[in-house]
């Protein structure tokens, strides 16, 4: 395993059925602009439904619009 050998712990995105992209690890998010976004811990919440107001963070918006979508889609 990465953090056994003195390696940066790896990645692990999950794909949340009916909800956004689960993000763990250390990661850099940067925009098509360039533009460097803050991350909120080590565990980040990507919008997968197009409809957050807190792009590309998730804000929930998944649930009030019936956005469906499992794993496999």
């Amino acid at each position: 395993m990465a953090e056994e050998n003195g390696a940066e712990p790896a990645v692990v995105i999950k794909v949340v059925d009916n909800g956004p992209y689960q993000v763990k690890g250390p990661v850099r998010l940067v925009g098509h602009d360039g533009e460097e976004y803050e991350p909120i811990g080590r565990t980040q919440l990507l919008c997968r439904c197009g409809k957050s107001a807190k792009k590309p963070f998730c804000d929930g918006a998944h649930v009030r619009t019936g956005f469906r979508a499992t794993r496999e889609e």
